[in-house]
């Protein structure tokens, strides 16, 4: 979807990394590594975003223990200070809800969850502890392939919690941390049939 927009899913995936990533600083290695893409792209598509002014270029001294000698390194991270950054990361973040709602949907056909919440990379909320929090009977195995498209589409990986009703109401009774920091934080809930039902 993105692709089409930003005519290349290699742009896309760069994008992604950055954007919803902004206090990360890459470098060309780490880049072609994460990303899985060729070097040639990479380096490609790095030109024109930096010429584009979204990401920054910086060169840092790296000390190497065996000559101590400080070896110069470039490093790449998103310029926050360019003019569209927020409106650009905004509608990345918005995608990952419209592809996240494909996932929830084969789920929703699959296991009938009772309460699906997302948040973290979904809800650029970096200190949640999980990006997807899923109750109720689930089937892993279809769960796991189900997420694994949707890590595909989304080119990184998601950190989820699964509980059972028994276990979310119990958690919720005694106000566990882990589980309010879901409820009361940067938190999108797209499936409720837990509050409803009682």
């Amino acid at each position: 979807m993105l692709g089409l927009i930003f005519g290349s899913v290699s742009r896309v995936k760069m994008l992604n990394l950055f954007l919803l990533s902004p206090e990360k600083k890459y470098q060309q290695k780490q880049l072609i590594r994460d990303l899985n893409l060729p070097a040639v792209s990479m380096r490609h598509e790095l030109a024109n975003l930096i010429k584009f002014g979204l990401i920054r270029e910086e060169v840092l001294l790296e000390n190497e223990a065996s000559d101590q000698k400080n070896k110069k390194i470039k490093v790449y991270s998103t310029n926050d200070d360019f003019l569209l950054y927020p409106e650009i990361k905004a509608l990345f973040t918005k995608a990952q809800v419209l592809f996240s709602q494909k996932f929830i949907s084969g789920l929703q056909k699959i296991c009938q969850p009772k309460f699906i919440a997302l948040t973290g990379l979904f809800t650029n909320y970096p200190e949640a502890q999980t990006d997807l929090l899923v109750v109720g009977s689930i089937k892993r195995s279809v769960f796991l392939k189900l997420l694994h498209e949707l890590e595909k589409d989304l080119g990184r990986e998601i950190n989820f919690t699964i509980l059972s009703v028994k276990e979310f109401h119990y958690r919720e009774n005694v106000m566990d941390i882990f589980l309010y920091n879901i409820l009361e934080g940067k938190t999108l809930v797209v499936l409720d049939n837990i509050h409803k039902s009682s």
